[in-house]
């Protein structure tokens, strides 16, 4: 291959790109779901992409002594006690369902949030489980206020 001065800047720009992509595309694989700022970070600053996902793999997909059922589920309980965002929340929800898990082990152990997180921090892990699974409740018979979810939306 013979490039012309001054493209191969241009080169290395679509090999990068190519690479981002195959990373990229292995971590939905892999993870079984990508976040927009993994997307993003690939594109932008693909080298601390790398490292932080080297990070995630060791602590949470490589295979060591917890299972990845066990993992998915204490990852849906860090995330439900640090309040992230819903959507978060409900990519890891739906890879645990891919799993095996069933809505009642996953709504289990959102509720173990309650007592050291509080209801507010729990709120936010049912409602992102409530929508996943589509669960719904009993409605009251009399006159009431509406309260809302509760959850961050």
């Amino acid at each position: 291959m013979t490039t012309t001065p001054g493209s191969s800047g241009q080169l290395e720009g679509d090999a990068a790109k190519g690479d981002a992509q195959s990373y990229i595309d292995n971590m939905a694989r892999t993870r079984g779901y990508v976040l927009d700022y993994h997307k993003i970070m690939a594109k932008q600053d693909f080298p601390v992409l790398q490292a932080t996902n080297g990070l995630v793999n060791a602590a949470y997909l490589d295979q060591r002594r917890l299972d990845r059922r066990t993992k998915e589920l204490i990852f849906i309980v860090s995330l439900t006690v640090m309040r992230a965002a819903k959507g978060h929340i409900q990519s890891h929800i739906r890879v645990a369902l891919d799993l095996g898990v069933s809505p009642e082990e996953i709504l289990e152990a959102i509720e173990i949030s309650l007592p050291e997180a509080g209801i507010v921090a729990f709120q936010t892990g049912f409602e992102a489980w409530r929508e996943v699974v589509g669960a719904d409740g009993i409605e009251p018979t009399v006159s009431v206020h509406e309260g809302g979810s509760g959850g961050n939306s």
